[in-house]
């Protein structure tokens, strides 16, 4: 009897989240001394004194049964929030967390595009994850045709949505490839023949993909050591193979059965 009470008492004070919760599970006799926290699928639906974790810059608390964000508001350190599969509709105490650069909310109930406008003033936020098909997550935002424009162009300055890549040189090669594409598309033809415009220009410069070399002493030693490296590998794999060859070829003749004249 008195080991269910505990067991009760204990599940209880997962439900919220208060300081000797945080103490227990970080090891940290200070709150303002927890840099990183991880409570991941612990029935967790009140926040609680999370907020006193000032200095906190990494949290998970995935998995949960969370609706309202408010304690967040202090943590303006936090640079990675997992916020995934819990209740939440409303992400508005998020707008302080300036230093947030990495946001996971896949599978919550944000309904509208309108609810992600307090996060524009964010300007290091850099990576949005708002369904995750690895997991079936989701929010209903997501079911909007236009849903991934315009998040896009409401942070100009991420680099993934939902965990896909949108800048760096990869991106620019598709997104060349999707112009060119919707170009075709268009009919843009005349008589078989593409219509030129005067005022185009070239997609990229001419050096664009050429591989920068450094005029950097060591890297160029290291360079041409890692070549002679690659090149002693080659030589070593066309022995391996001869040897091998000639093995299997002397293992070939030892089996053919041995004849006699008569």
């Amino acid at each position: 009897m008195g080991k269910q009470k505990r067991d009760s008492a204990s599940d209880a004070e997962c439900e919220k989240i208060t300081a000797v919760l945080l103490k227990s599970r970080t090891g940290e006799f200070d709150l303002e001394s927890i840099l990183f926290l991880k409570l991941r699928g612990v029935g967790i639906h009140d926040l609680g004194c999370i907020g006193e974790c000032i200095n906190l810059e990494r949290l998970d608390l995935s998995g949960n049964n969370i609706t309202n964000l408010a304690p967040l508001a202090s943590l303006r350190l936090l640079s990675v929030l997992n916020l995934s599969a819990n209740r939440i509709s409303n992400l508005e105490p998020l707008r302080s967390c300036e230093a947030l650069q990495n946001l996971n909310v896949a599978g919550n109930i944000i309904s509208s595009i309108e609810s992600l406008h307090c996060l524009q003033p964010l300007r290091k936020l850099e990576n949005i994850r708002l369904k995750d098909n690895t997991y079936n997550f989701t929010n209903p935002v997501c079911r909007s045709a236009s849903y991934r424009t315009v998040v896009l162009e409401m942070f100009p300055n991420l680099k993934v949505l939902d965990g896909e890549r949108i800048v760096g040189r990869g991106s620019d090669l598709y997104q060349l490839c999707k112009d060119i594409d919707d170009t075709i598309k268009a009919g843009l033809y005349k008589n078989g023949q593409l219509i030129e415009h005067p005022d185009c220009k070239p997609w990229v410069d001419d050096s664009y993909w050429e591989i920068k070399r450094s005029n950097n002493a060591i890297i160029e030693e290291a360079y041409k050591q890692f070549n002679d490296v690659l090149h002693e590998c080659r030589l070593l794999n066309n022995r391996a193979t001869h040897v091998i060859s000639q093995t299997e070829r002397s293992m070939s003749l030892k089996k053919q059965p041995k004849q006699y004249a008569i």
